[in-house]
């Protein structure tokens, strides 16, 4: 039954709060008894349409936006949930429209909108337009951590890593604690071979941080490469566990479809690394027949470096390139360099010689064997 004491702004309060907790479905009827009682609420409809959109139900979103407009026409929450839901239909021109609308009502200075509707358009890969609005928080609001993260995200989207560090950089020392900014900025490190760096960051996470396995991954595998730790070692097992609370269980079909593309994919890998080593060893022979020499390999890495010479020579000479891995044997680059390519691609690489690891790394995309 309706609680009449209640203000339409009480239930408005109420509703946000379990919206906060993500009990979307307990703050959709907390709006539904308040709009019982106060029709009219433009609060009340905007918040069933939030709720509606975190529920997925866009058309349902849609028409509490509309109600609340025609109501207050002008009403920013309202334009900027309406563009939302009009993403999702995949009208992008009209929720562009209704964003910049907010612009224009002066509402650039209502800096939690405004990274609202820039994490809108981040989400459905509109970059250009995300950073024009994270640029907006960023100037509007200095010295606020959340907007110079966001403007480091866009820019690492666009291809920009050193600016994108020099956000994240700023995010941090205006927040220190930001754990989402300290995330972001570790992979970019990472992905640059800036490990040692990389790992400075993730060890001032803690495993609750991480919604994603990445970092966590490549946590692991830099504590037991740069630190030479065992897998059993029992500063790992806190991250270890959250791990499998992202990853989840695999029930019986899964683990059972697992195992049949396991299977499967080690009896072709094992069929084509025949016939591989088959052709090479054809080829070896006829270019030591002709000229004496051993034949050279030509390695493409994705980044556009060229490698040439011996399996071994290729290897050696990546090591070399790579500052976080100096005076490190070629094993331990191999087994490094493994772990990090299962951490981005899914594909386990070998690493017991150099042949095989270049060829693993090929399977798993990450250079071209041109020869």
């Amino acid at each position: 039954m309706p609680t009449p004491f209640l203000s339409s702004e009480e239930y408005d309060e109420r509703a946000h709060q379990l919206y906060n907790e993500g009990q979307y479905d307990e703050a959709l009827d907390v709006l539904r008894e308040g709009l019982a009682l106060y029709p009219n609420s433009v609060e009340l409809h905007i918040g069933v349409g939030y709720a509606r959109l975190a529920r997925d139900e866009f058309a349902w979103a849609r028409q509490s936006f509309d109600k609340a407009l025609v109501l207050d026409p002008d009403h920013e929450d309202a334009i900027a949930g309406l563009g939302e839901t009009l993403l999702k239909f995949g009208a992008r021109d009209q929720a562009l429209a209704r964003f910049r609308r907010i612009l224009e009502l002066g509402y650039a200075d209502d800096i939690d909108l405004v990274l609202q509707i820039g994490r809108a358009l981040f989400r459905e890969d509109l970059i250009v337009e995300a950073r024009e609005f994270f640029e907006i928080a960023a100037r509007e609001a200095g010295e606020m951590a959340e907007a110079a993260a966001c403007l480091g995200y866009v820019r690492h989207r666009q291809g920009d890593d050193a600016g994108a560090i020099t956000s994240l950089q700023r995010a941090l020392q205006l927040d220190d604690e930001h754990a989402e900014a300290r995330i972001y900025l570790a992979n970019i490190l990472y992905d640059r071979g800036d490990y040692e760096s990389s790992l400075y960051h993730l060890e001032r996470t803690e495993p609750d941080d991480h919604w994603e396995e990445l970092g966590i991954w490549r946590f692991v595998e830099l504590k037991k490469s740069l630190y030479r730790l065992p897998d059993d070692d029992p500063e790992l097992a806190p991250w270890e566990d959250r791990l499998a609370e992202l990853v989840g269980d695999p029930d019986d079909i899964d683990e059972m479809l697992a195992e049949i593309e396991s299977r499967m994919a080690e009896e072709e890998a094992t069929r084509e690394r025949g016939q591989l080593e088959l052709f090479g060893a054809l080829l070896t022979d006829l270019a030591e027949q002709r000229t004496g020499d051993v034949t050279e390999h030509r390695i493409l890495l994705n980044d556009g470096r060229v490698y040439v010479g011996s399996w071994e020579r290729i290897v050696r000479a990546m090591r070399d390139a790579n500052k976080g891995m100096t005076g490190r044997s070629v094993q331990e680059f191999m087994a490094t360099e493994a772990r990090r390519g299962y951490s981005l691609t899914g594909v386990k690489i070998p690493s017991v010689d150099a042949e095989s690891f270049l060829r693993g790394s090929a399977n798993a995309g990450l250079l071209r064997i041109v020869r």
